[in-house]
């Protein structure tokens, strides 16, 4: 018997509701938890600090002209050169680690993610303190160079760039192999072996073939890395010693001792949309913004 006009607006409207009743907790969770408070640090970001860190609602572009004061540009400077390099490392370290997991048994793949997800389990002061004992004069690193005769006095590994980049690939790390492990692992293997029958070596399948098809997945784990380097303020806290200022360091200190809420809005701000750009140009290369979150 063909449904009637009146049956068909019932079954819609039921489908609209049950739609609705599943969807309306995310929805109302990313408003509250995400769009609201966005929209409030962009409205803060154009306010005036007044005495003794009062917020004063008069509108001002001077947050945003802060920025260019070299003492804060030289803060984001630095900031940018250590997730430069954090990301490069990372990168450089992840992706054949990444390229072994996905060409291995898949029992053999599950065990070493999971291995591989341990410090994501740990809790990170634990981590930065393991890294203080090793690092230290006195530490284990120190304590075995001098042992086998390659030094001869400590050398300064803790309290420096070198200690933050090192803590940031150690915690950073899993995030990047993840997406670039799900990009190899969709890789069709009868790519490389069309590459090999028309004459390619091992050296040109990879950078022909290979490399411009896990892109998005390394691109994926650029995001990853980079983004979170630059507002990760306790590595640098703890293994930079207070000798290095990050943007993440910049905007805590904004936002607890100088109580420049207006100022730490607008830095903010600028750390999102370097976020939003990101990915913009991550969609655009073919990237899935799903293995964002693999």
């Amino acid at each position: 018997m063909p449904m009637t006009k009146k049956h068909k607006t019932r079954k819609s409207k039921k489908e609209i509701m049950t739609t609705l009743a599943m969807k309306a907790p995310m929805g109302i969770w990313s408003i509250l938890f995400i769009a609201a408070p966005f929209c409030l640090l962009a409205f803060m970001s154009f306010m005036t600090k007044g005495p003794l860190g009062v917020i004063q609602y008069k509108f001002t572009l001077d947050n945003y002209k802060e920025m260019l004061n070299p003492v804060y540009a030289s803060v984001i400077e630095e900031s940018l050169v250590v997730a430069a390099w954090t990301t490069v490392l990372t990168i450089l370290l992840g992706y054949p680690l990444a390229s072994f997991i996905a060409k291995v048994k898949k029992k053999t793949s599950n065990f070493l993610t999971i291995l591989l997800m341990l410090p994501i389990w740990v809790g990170g002061l634990v981590i930065l303190y393991s890294f203080v004992i090793l690092l230290n004069n006195s530490g284990v690193v120190n304590t075995l160079l001098m042992k086998i005769g390659l030094i001869h006095e400590p050398v300064q590994l803790l309290y420096n760039n070198f200690a933050i980049v090192i803590g940031m690939i150690y915690m950073f790390v899993p995030f990047a192999i993840l997406p670039m492990y799900s990009s190899i692992e969709k890789l069709d293997p009868g790519l490389i072996e069309a590459s090999k029958d028309l004459g390619a070596g091992p050296v040109k399948t990879f950078f022909k073939v290979t490399l411009p098809l896990t892109a998005p997945g390394i691109f994926a784990a650029v995001i990853l890395t980079f983004v979170p380097c630059i507002g990760y303020y306790m590595v640098t806290d703890m293994l930079g010693g207070g000798t290095s200022m990050m943007a993440g360091n910049l905007i805590y200190r904004q936002f607890t001792i100088a109580r420049n809420w207006p100022f730490g809005a607008a830095l903010s701000m600028v750390l999102a949309l370097v976020i939003f750009l990101m990915l913009f140009i991550y969609t655009r290369i073919g990237g899935d913004l799903d293995d964002l979150g693999a």
